[in-house]
């Protein structure tokens, strides 16, 4: 939920930064660029290369240039893996050949999905698949930062020496060469746009060259747009009704998500009774119950701890798989284990078919404690 309002907020701030700074695609789209430019030069460079015949140099920088990207693709898959399993002992695993067969599917799955949308898609991920281009306008105002182009001031544009009667906008066109999305920014504002600003920095370099004001192409509002102004310093209002709801709800949740962590319990017990059969006579004239206990260990340590049983006097606790007679558990840092046990009692202490009792685990390092209430089934007396 966090997560979901911090975007509303970004976007009703300063339009689809997350596109074109923080998202996942976009981050791994600019290092593949960064390699393809290191290995294969520049955009000049590189369309030369593309139109050159096969040949041992061609190879290579293919080779060395597609062998770094799923480098890259597997170690992304691989950092994903380990946020759900101890990360060094999962390392280890998978160097040796000894991990289970879901963590090697899983980084194969997201090592392939980061070379093709990252390396070989590249901006039709965000043209086609992504749904966020839809939904944004949903969340952008008439106050919201967008990049934009001054047409009033750039218009019309031209080029040559003689400028009289032309805007400040030369149509050199570098703002199309240097957007990632290939659109013109001076068709106004279009879906694909992902507001990484590349344009901004392009266009000012263009106008430092032929000693024209910046900002032909750079950050305004809508506002500011119908009325043909560039933004001012000062003009911008952060704090208005759109934002402040965000905001506050961002504070609301994140108040509720502490308070839940400070007092989360660090130790639960489930107990799940055996429902077939409800309950089995011995020899002895006893009566026993089997159940189920799941034992959630919420610390970071392996925590050993004793069963006890309320309501139920001179009951006998068996731990299936082990000989010993003591009703104490294990549990490893971090981990949820599993433990069948069978109670039995004699007869004569059952209050009906159905008895009320209580199971109570005792954790013997720091007393700590969880219970679960649960019936002991018998005979109709």
């Amino acid at each position: 939920m966090i997560a979901a309002l911090a975007l509303f907020l970004f976007t009703s701030v300063a339009g689809r930064v997350w596109c074109g700074y923080a998202c996942p695609q976009t981050v791994w789209v600019d290092l593949f660029l960064i390699i393809e430019r290191f290995i294969e030069g520049d955009r000049t460079a590189r369309m030369r290369l593309e139109n050159a015949r096969w040949g041992l140099s061609k190879i290579a920088k293919r080779l060395a240039k597609h062998a770094i990207w799923l480098v890259i693709a597997a170690m992304t898959g691989g950092a994903w893996v380990f946020y759900f399993a101890d990360a060094p002992t999962l390392l280890v695993d998978l160097l040796t050949l000894q991990a289970e067969e879901i963590a090697y599917i899983t980084v194969a799955v997201l090592t392939a999905t980061t070379y093709v949308l990252g390396g070989l898609a590249r901006e039709q991920v965000c043209t086609y698949m992504c749904p966020w281009p839809r939904i944004q306008s949903a969340m952008i105002d008439e106050e919201s930062l967008i990049i934009s182009y001054q047409k009033d001031r750039g218009e019309p544009r031209g080029r040559g020496a003689r400028r009289q009667g032309l805007g400040d906008c030369v149509n050199c066109n570098q703002c199309v060469v240097v957007c990632p999305m290939g659109i013109d920014i001076r068709d106004g504002m279009q879906l694909e746009c992902i507001s990484c600003a590349l344009c901004v920095d392009a266009c000012n370099g263009i106008m430092d060259r032929i000693g024209k004001p910046r900002g032909l192409i750079g950050y305004n509002t809508l506002a500011n747009l119908d009325k043909g102004a560039a933004l001012q310093r000062g003009q911008f209002r952060l704090l208005r009704p759109r934002t402040l709801v965000y905001g506050i709800l961002i504070a609301v949740v994140g108040v509720i998500m502490l308070a839940a962590l400070v007092s989360r319990p660090r130790l639960e017990l489930n107990v799940q009774r055996d429902r077939n059969p409800l309950f089995v006579p011995l020899s002895n004239g006893d009566i026993r119950n089997g159940y189920t206990l799941k034992i959630l260990n919420k610390v970071h340590q392996t925590r050993h701890y004793r069963l006890t049983i309320d309501g139920l006097p001179n009951a006998r606790i068996k731990v299936i798989g082990r000989d010993d007679a003591e009703a104490e558990f294990t549990v490893k840092a971090d981990r949820l284990a599993s433990f069948r046990v069978l109670i039995s009692t004699p007869k004569d202490n059952l209050k009906g078919e159905t008895t009320d009792i209580r199971l109570r685990i005792l954790d013997q390092t720091d007393g700590k404690m969880a219970e679960n209430d649960t019936v002991f089934r018998g005979p109709k007396p």
